[in-house]
């Protein structure tokens, strides 16, 4: 692997010296009730629809800006399986996997493997978004800035929901711009052990000056587990030997999220 210089990001970083009293956000507009029961919803299958209100026709009459994002992934997709229907297949896949995990995935056989969908299913999605990142690598929008635990956490909004718990990877230049992210693992830490070349290796291919972890728990208790504080202490110390700082490890339960202050381990 061909070397690149890389600066080092100093793991002290003033907006990222959380007091304990920072460590606990909430947005309490959107805090739900515990005790509200949702009800379950049917997902529309195609032959629920009528001609006009399928995907491809809504497309052809009206245009794509007037398809959710399972009806254009279901266009994309164009057939579903004998055991799954294509609408219903691309709202399961978006509800389990999340729009912006999906986007970072680059592993078909991964892709395959964590939502049980055929393995060209999962090239033609890995193929769709990687088209899109070539279109928009142009863009003069520039890159996102992550400087605090809570441009994690906005950046991160799409995994407040998911249903599986999932960690994610952001990695860093040396200007704190966000120049990768990637779904590392999706299961619990506790039975999906994280080795931290997992973790590292994506930041060596993209020259990343810093790491930022991110995982969320399913279950709303935003309290770090002793597996969270553990795997936290492995990254920082895989990270001293590689020359790049883990910033932060973030856990986010619905509307809140709290930071295991890696300071603590430097």
């Amino acid at each position: 692997m061909r070397k690149t210089n890389r600066q080092v990001l100093p793991c002290f970083v003033n907006t990222y010296l959380l007091r304990p009293n920072d460590l606990i956000f909430q947005d309490d507009s959107k805090i739900q009730n515990k005790n509200h029961q949702k009800s379950k919803k049917y997902i529309l299958k195609i032959k629920d629809l009528e001609e006009d209100e399928k995907p491809r026709e809504k497309l052809k009459k009206i245009g794509p800006q007037a398809l959710s994002v399972a009806e254009l992934l279901a266009v994309f997709l164009n057939v579903g399986t004998k055991k799954e229907d294509i609408l219903s297949m691309s709202s399961r896949i978006l509800k389990e996997y999340g729009e912006k995990n999906m986007i970072s995935q680059t592993n078909p056989s991964t892709l395959q493997k964590e939502l049980d969908i055929p393995f060209t299913k999962a090239c033609q999605i890995i193929a769709c978004f990687e088209l899109g990142r070539r279109f928009f690598q142009s863009n003069n929008g520039g890159l996102a800035t992550i400087r605090t635990a809570q441009d994690v956490f906005n950046y991160l909004k799409d995994m407040r929901s998911l249903p599986k718990e999932q960690l994610r990877g952001l990695y860093l230049n040396s200007h704190y711009q966000l120049i990768h992210d990637e779904v590392i693992s999706v299961g619990s830490l506790t039975t999906n052990i994280i080795h931290p070349r997992e973790v590292f290796k994506p930041a060596v291919e993209y020259s990343a000056a810093a790491v930022i972890v991110a995982h969320n728990h399913p279950s709303g208790n935003v309290k770090p587990t002793k597996s969270d504080i553990k795997t936290t202490k492995q990254l920082v110390k895989a990270g001293k030997i590689f020359g790049i700082n883990l910033l932060d490890h973030i856990i986010i339960a619905g509307n809140n999220f709290k930071s295991i202050p890696v300071n603590y381990f430097c």
